[in-house]
């Protein structure tokens, strides 16, 4: 089980990585790619986001026909050739479709890490593995602007791009020497339109499935949204310089410290009562911070205390959340895992991406962002919960 989660995580962190290492280098790749509006070199994030949407439609059903094994290795394959085009990209148009081609193949990997998951364990259990999971993988954020800050030092923004391709690299060869097949072969479902389209109603129609996708992707927009603008809020409003990584790892930190403490907790308290605690805590810290920058325009230690509750908040809940969409959908795992991912990542992308754009030289957005998303997703939670029992949430002693 170990060499199973530890690889999990290191596949879901490709996401991550992906994401992160390159913030620092924003501000040389605008100049070297000769982007006009500073705010466009946001849109580096989020083509990344737009290939993991298309992708994870495609992985999920294609896992349920060919298996998971097949199709991890063929998004990682894809993940590589995206990192290729991207190092050779001469404007922002060739970077954004390299990054569009590492997000569709870096989709494989999450979205497969959810169905094997699923595959292999179900209810509490599966929300312990899936936190623990989340717990390593949230160490890469942490670490990653300062790799990418570090390999700036020695060499161009092109080198984070060589630095993904060997990442790929290693987890190709581990998954392909020492990851079995998860997904037995009287459970594979022939690649059928109709059956399709029938797995795919059957989680779109679902309260719990649909519900929890779309707060999947409330909660996750608030990291977006800063994802976005952090580069810029911590250079221009706060201007830390080279100090950005250490202040972005440390919120990331917080994620997995969370992710952690969820793991060993959910067990006991179970999922939705943690959820709906950790919303209501960040729908309180957002609300003081809100309250804090309209009135006094908010400052470093003000803002990384508020940010640390929410983000801490946020890293209670993502295994919870995406355990409850897949809980009732296990003979589809693939096709219900990425519906949630699509769903809940077009909804992040759309709003952090709005909330991106619209930073304005202050923290002012980010903060509205923040208190409006956590309650939303409460009282998205409370809607998807009404009438529903679940007498195996029970605590455990």
């Amino acid at each position: 089980m170990k060499e199973f989660i530890a690889l999990m995580a290191l596949l879901t962190a490709m996401v991550a990585l992906s994401i992160d290492a390159v913030l620092p280098a924003l501000e040389p790749m605008a100049h070297d790619l000769s982007v006009v509006s500073r705010n466009d070199i946001q849109y580096v994030v989020g083509a990344f986001f737009i290939g993991t949407i298309f992708g994870q439609f495609i992985y999920g059903p294609v896992s349920d026909t060919i298996g998971r094994r097949k199709s991890l290795l063929s998004g990682i394959i894809l993940f590589m050739i995206g990192s290729i085009i991207c190092l050779i990209a001469p404007n922002l148009e060739t970077m954004l479709i390299g990054r569009a081609m590492q997000g569709l193949g870096a989709s494989g990997p999450r979205i497969m890490t959810m169905a094997m998951v699923r595959d292999k364990y179900t209810g509490r259990e599966m929300a312990r593995i899936m936190s623990i999971i989340m717990s390593c993988f949230i160490l890469v954020p942490a670490l990653a602007p300062s790799v990418g800050q570090l390999i700036l030092m020695f060499a161009s923004w092109h080198g984070i791009f060589i630095l993904y391709m060997s990442y790929a690299l290693i987890v190709f060869i581990w998954s392909y020497l020492r990851l079995d097949e998860t997904l037995a072969p009287e459970k594979h479902r022939p690649f059928d339109i109709p059956d399709l389209y029938g797995a795919l109603k059957e989680a779109a129609t679902s309260r719990i499935t649909l519900g929890y996708s779309l707060c999947s992707g409330v909660i996750f927009a608030m990291m977006l949204g800063y994802i976005h603008s952090a580069e810029q809020i911590y250079h221009e409003i706060f201007k830390v310089g080279d100090m950005f990584p250490v202040y972005f790892g440390m919120l990331a930190l917080g994620l997995g410290a969370a992710s952690f403490i969820n793991s060993a907790m959910v067990r006991r308290y179970g999922m939705r009562n943690i959820t709906m605690c950790a919303l209501a805590a960040a729908i309180l810290a957002s609300f003081l911070n809100l309250v804090f920058t309209l009135y006094f325009g908010g400052n470093l230690l003000s803002f990384m205390m508020a940010a640390g509750i929410i983000f801490f908040c946020m890293g209670m809940t993502f295994g919870n959340v995406s355990t409850m969409a897949l809980e009732p959908m296990g003979h589809i795992a693939g096709m219900a895992s990425a519906f949630m991912a699509s769903v809940s990542t077009l909804i992040s992308l759309l709003i952090g991406g709005s909330i991106g754009q619209m930073y304005d030289g202050t923290i002012l957005p980010l903060s509205i962002g923040y208190f409006a998303l956590s309650t939303i997703a409460l009282i998205m939670m409370f809607w998807i919960e009404r009438g529903v029992p679940h007498s195996h949430e029970k605590p455990t002693p």
